[in-house]
């Protein structure tokens, strides 16, 4: 809808510009050209002000855009970082921790990533697995010190990646911001094509069809990557997948035949072995997002 709101105000701004200047040029004798300067003088300021305003926030949305992309890359590094630096811990938390990162990254593509075009919510689905990181690091504080602050670094860094990555899906232009530059914009090819001169040629229209073009693919440009996660360009989820697959592989390898406390998705089962530890029950996914962090 955004994009087609934008499309339509270029467009009118160029066809009113057009018909005005027809207008003008009706009613003024032939030879009145000395109309051409005070128009030019009123036309370079609105030009310099449409420009500005559009390189700075090409400057704003790209580097939402750009930290967005870092977060999701710093994200599933650490989520591997967690699971390699778990391989220290003593057993039955080795396997529980390493377990519960499988199902971390998991739910992440499951339930977390499609709801990224939705301003960043959180999914409970995804924060019941923090918040059993640091149950397990509870338990490890009593036997083995060194590794747990090992595993809370890279927890607590997996932590900021996953908030940063949330905070940078919701748009970074404010939507006043970008209507005012939608009609500055707008507003400066209209000028253009009102003060185009009486006997004009074709590389007139030519050239103000070319600037009505790209100002309007300036606009859509920003509004698209201005959405990280769900415009046409856009930041992909292929870290997380290949840490899934990665972590996943070393899991079936490191645990042979022992079950994860998750489906294939990432959600936690209603019952069955909690990873480490025989015949215990895996309690219900329905806890809520942890209140510290996510």
């Amino acid at each position: 809808m955004l994009t087609i709101l934008t499309i339509a105000a270029m467009a009118a701004a160029l066809a009113i510009g057009l018909a005005a200047n027809h207008y003008r040029r009706r009613r003024a004798p032939e030879d009145a050209d000395e109309e051409t300067a005070p128009i030019s003088d009123l036309i370079s300021p609105l030009e310099t002000l449409a420009v500005l305003l559009v390189a700075f926030v090409i400057v704003v949305a790209a580097e939402s855009f750009g930290t967005a992309g870092q977060a999701v890359g710093a994200e599933a590094h650490r989520v591997d970082q967690l699971y390699e630096v778990a391989d220290y811990a003593p057993e039955p938390q080795r396997e529980r921790i390493q377990a519960d990162a499988v199902c971390y990254a998991r739910a992440i593509l499951a339930y977390e990533w499609p709801q990224m075009d939705k301003n960043g919510e959180k999914a409970p689905e995804v924060s019941v697995w923090s918040s059993d990181f640091r149950r397990h690091f509870k338990e490890l504080a009593r036997t083995d010190a060194g590794t747990l602050d090992l595993l809370v670094d890279a927890d607590d860094e997996r932590s900021v990646a996953r908030q940063t990555r949330l905070s940078e899906a919701a748009p970074a232009i404010p939507p006043v911001v970008y209507w005012f530059m939608v009609v500055a914009l707008a507003a400066t090819i209209g000028a253009f094509a009102f003060g185009l001169p009486a006997r004009r040629g074709p590389s007139h229209l030519v050239l103000l069809f070319v600037l009505a073009g790209l100002f309007t693919g300036s606009l859509l440009l920003i509004e698209d990557i201005d959405r990280p996660f769900s415009g046409q360009i856009h930041v992909s989820s292929t870290a997380m997948e290949d840490t899934v697959a990665d972590i996943g592989e070393d899991f079936a390898a490191d645990h042979p035949g022992r079950p994860l406390p998750c489906d294939a998705h990432g959600a936690r089962m209603s019952a069955g072995p909690e990873p480490g530890r025989t015949g215990a029950p895996v309690p219900r996914a329905l806890g809520s997002p942890d209140s510290a962090r996510p």
